[in-house]
């Protein structure tokens, strides 16, 4: 059993900051990708940014420069920190983390995914 566990959200007012957490937990060989999505109301789940076991970061152009993800390999977790945040910012945002979950040849990861945590932006 593989979990992933979203927190951090919540609500927050336009131009502060947060930061999300992801941890992954369970029956974990390694982690590989880990990445964060978001799917605001009434709309498509988008990709926000990854990041992969070595620690580089691929980000969606929009948010280049405002987000950053960062993890720490010993905690199984990853880190979505969102600066300068706007009511554009709500959404449910999502944690996905590609595991292996035994040393078998025949494993060659599976993604998993967290159930979300909501963040609104809001005065």
């Amino acid at each position: 059993q593989v979990q992933v566990v979203e927190s951090g959200g919540g609500l927050v007012q336009p131009g502060g900051s947060l930061t999300l957490s992801c941890v992954v937990s369970g029956n974990i060989f390694s982690i590989g990708t880990m990445a964060w999505y978001r799917q605001a109301p009434k709309k498509q789940r988008d990709f926000v940014g990854r990041i992969g076991n070595g620690g580089d970061t691929d980000y969606e152009d929009s948010v280049k420069g405002r987000f950053t993800i960062s993890r720490d390999n010993a905690k199984n977790t990853a880190y979505l920190q969102i600066n300068d945040l706007s009511p554009e910012d709500t959404a449910v945002y999502y944690c996905s983390a590609n595991v292996r979950t035994s040393s078998s040849y025949r494993d060659y990861g599976m993604d998993y995914w967290g159930q979300g945590v909501l963040v609104t932006v809001s005065s």
